[in-house]
């Protein structure tokens, strides 16, 4: 597991890696000091992507399973996760080249936005097929980013997207080509320009407060 960090024309990409990019304690750890990095940096934004065949297949389960005892430590962290990159004070978006699924998927729309793979690849919240509610905070976190129809037909079916049907209903802002999408999610950003962290900072933490709240309580 190796999280990689370039910094280019001003925009910061974070690559989570080449395999399934699963949240162990120990990617949670480089994930928090890659971000630290960023947030450090002179970057006017974030793309996040992987190199694999996954963008993330989210939660690490066979760690849960091996240590039960610290289920809620190990969520809480997951979800704290996904409150910082929800608030970042810098654009954000998610170019998923491959499959995202449950947290992974959470992570990807704790982004600003979304850019997914047309041809391959899927995005799916998995949790009802696989027998794990949403907690409070991850349910709260799609729910601010999705309409109504788009977070039922996501949240409650265990559907699996591609990137044109994501796009279709507003999972993903776009899809394109295999080679095009970090260069689609990095126009998405270099668009918009550098906007004050401070004032950025503080419009997503109102924006997103509830689900902020859901995620860290």
């Amino acid at each position: 597991m190796t999280i990689t960090l370039s910094i280019t024309d001003d925009v910061a990409h974070l690559d989570l890696g080449n395999d399934e990019n699963r949240f162990s304690p120990d990617f949670l750890d480089h994930a928090d000091a890659i971000l630290d990095e960023v947030v450090a940096s002179d970057a006017h934004a974030l793309v996040t992507t992987a190199s694999g065949k996954f963008y993330s297949n989210g939660l690490d389960l066979d760690w849960l399973m091996a240590h039960g005892d610290q289920t809620t430590t190990y969520v809480g962290r997951v979800q704290a996760l996904l409150a910082r990159m929800l608030t970042l004070p810098m654009p954000t978006a998610a170019a998923v080249t491959g499959h995202a699924f449950g947290a992974g998927a959470m992570l990807a729309m704790a982004h600003d936005y979304r850019v997914m793979r047309a041809d391959r690849g899927y995005f799916c919240f998995p949790e009802v097929d696989i027998h794990i509610p949403f907690t409070p905070g991850m349910a709260a976190l799609i729910q601010a980013k999705l309409s109504p129809r788009a977070a039922v037909a996501s949240m409650t079916t265990g559907r699996r997207f591609g990137g044109d049907d994501a796009a279709a209903i507003g999972i993903v802002d776009a899809a394109a080509a295999e080679g095009a999408v970090v260069g689609s999610a990095t126009a998405l950003l270099t668009a918009i320009g550098a906007k004050d962290r401070g004032t950025l900072g503080a419009i997503k933490t109102t924006m997103f407060g509830a689900a902020v709240t859901a995620l860290t309580v």
